[in-house]
């Protein structure tokens, strides 16, 4: 059994899935944009969702929804790093950086944070690497066709999991060859991140079915597939569901998901979350 670790925790992978809660202090997610700009609001919300049964806080200053612009360094660590200096040193739990900067993430791994999750893979910003590297936190590398802007335009896929695989492959490499420690690697493969739903293509739903393979890389997979558009296409009879109303599909994305290999599970909804994986990891587990 492969141990995971992140800050001071120890996570025994196999034994019980990590839940991870989402902490958006953006003015623009797709999901919960603008609720928890206010640093009170977002300090209420890590401490419900660590009581709630949250493993691990992500806190992201960008919002990286389909369309987005992205921000400035320093507007993103303006957001984030106010929260992060409240929290650290008073949850329990560790806490994560969403970012793909490497600016935001030295500062925030100075404040108190533990580990990196990075949705460009390493692409986004080249010295993030070596912000992993020094300071040996795990870091999570998430399948992306494109930037958050463009990433819905058209994409094409052959084999979507097949072009998953590849693409961790050969980012795993970069990272491995360049100091990153096997142990600290996390793959994620992009669940709603220029896949295709809609129209009879759910690239989504493939993709969970088939993360089997892509667990035999070896690696620790992480899945966010909670709220996302596939998840309204799917539930939505004749019309697509608002976000408002995908909670019990996304419910359903990480049971499947952690039926299927997922270590950890990135949600919004951590108590009905918790309690779902936690019957599944009583049958699989």
């Amino acid at each position: 059994m492969k141990e995971l670790r992140i800050g001071d925790k120890r996570f025994q992978l196999g034994k019980k899935t990590i839940v991870m809660g989402i902490l958006n202090v953006t003015p623009d997610s797709f999901s919960d944009g603008g609720k928890f700009v206010s640093i009170e609001k977002a300090i209420q919300h890590a401490f419900q969702m660590e009581k709630e049964g949250a493993d691990i806080i992500d806190v992201g200053g960008e919002s990286t929804r389909p369309g987005a612009s992205p921000v400035t360094a320093e507007e993103e660590m303006r957001r984030v790093l106010p929260v992060l200096e409240q929290l650290v040193g008073k949850l329990r739990i560790p806490i994560s950086i969403d970012t793909y900067k490497s600016k935001v993430a030295e500062k925030a791994l100075e404040v108190g944070a533990s580990m990196i999750n990075d949705v460009s893979a390493l692409r986004g910003d080249t010295e993030l690497l070596n912000v992993a590297r020094n300071y040996d936190v795990p870091i999570c590398l998430m399948h992306m066709k494109g930037a958050p802007r463009n990433m819905q335009v058209n994409p094409v896929y052959q084999d979507v999991m097949g072009e998953i695989i590849d693409f961790m492959k050969e980012r795993i490499d970069y990272a491995t060859s360049h100091g990153v420690k096997k142990e600290n690697i996390i793959v994620d493969p992009g669940i709603g991140f220029g896949k295709r739903t809609g129209k009879g293509v759910e690239d989504n739903c493939e993709i969970l079915r088939r993360l089997p393979e892509l667990k035999k890389l070896g690696f620790p997979i992480l899945v966010g597939a909670s709220r996302k558009t596939f998840v309204g296409n799917v539930c939505g009879k004749n019309k697509p569901l608002p976000v408002v109303d995908r909670l019990e599909g996304s419910l359903a994305a990480a049971c499947v998901s952690v039926m299927n290999g997922a270590d950890i599970i990135r949600v919004h909804d951590v108590k009905e979350t918790r309690r779902c994986v936690d019957l599944v990891d009583c049958v699989v587990r």
